[in-house]
């Protein structure tokens, strides 16, 4: 416990050092996080990946107007709000996956899709491949 401690440390060091020299013109989360109403936009869908967010709804979140702050997003991020979540759901679902200690269900159910089904067709067309295999092919080498 107090090494995993350790390296949550070393990344936040490594992220605040890394951040401090970047170029200002670069996309990117941290970029987002300096950005006070992105902050905020982005610290509600991580807190509530389930929700069913809108641009509309994060734009209030935002205090902008939807073409505002959706143009906003995308400068900052390199990518638009649902595009972001998309991707965050993803990677919370690989990580779920790799765990291996949660049905495909309630991955679905933890990631803001309404089924097992849909989770699994918007899986394979992000990655190529289904759930259940991409579990089988990545999480091989931390049972070997």
């Amino acid at each position: 416990m107090i090494l995993q401690r350790m390296l949550e440390v070393l990344l936040i060091e490594a992220l605040r050092s890394h951040g401090t020299t970047m170029d200002e013109d670069r996309a990117g989360l941290l970029h987002g996080m300096r950005d006070p109403a992105l902050a905020r936009v982005l610290a509600a869908m991580h807190a509530d990946v389930r929700a069913d967010w809108t641009v509309a709804s994060l734009a209030r979140i935002a205090g902008q107007s939807r073409s505002a702050f959706a143009a906003r997003f995308g400068a900052v991020l390199s990518c638009g709000p649902i595009e972001y979540l998309a991707r965050w759901r993803m990677a919370l679902a690989k990580d779920a996956l790799l765990r291996g200690a949660k049905t495909l269900d309630r991955i679905a159910d933890d990631v803001g899709y309404e089924s097992a089904s849909a989770f699994s067709t918007a899986f394979r067309k992000r990655l190529g491949c289904p759930p259940g295999q991409f579990a089988r092919i990545n999480g091989s080498s931390d049972h070997a």
